[in-house]
């Protein structure tokens, strides 16, 4: 699996906002391994302003050390809701 630092690494020298196209091309010509290839070719079509913007729309975590159930828990949590969330009971 592709990590988010592997994605930034390969997309280092990319002019951005780039398409998706031109984010596999640069991958590509900087030789960037299977995982990185097949998670940038799910991308959605759109032009993307940053490497970060990229890897978290490739569903790869900035943050891998917290875990599911690290992550069902703090959803569970009433203290840390959304803004909108918030707003849904006015």
């Amino acid at each position: 699996m592709a990590s988010y630092t592997d994605v930034l690494e390969y997309l280092s020298a990319l002019d951005y906002p780039a398409g998706k196209d031109d984010v596999i091309r640069e991958a590509e010509r900087e030789g960037a391994p299977p995982d990185v290839l097949q998670a940038l070719r799910a991308l959605p079509p759109v032009d993307y302003a940053n490497g970060s913007e990229v890897a978290r729309s490739a569903g790869i975590d900035a943050a891998p050390e917290v875990g599911r159930s690290q992550r069902a828990a703090q959803s569970r949590d009433k203290r840390h809701q959304r803004v909108s969330q918030h707003l849904r009971g006015i």
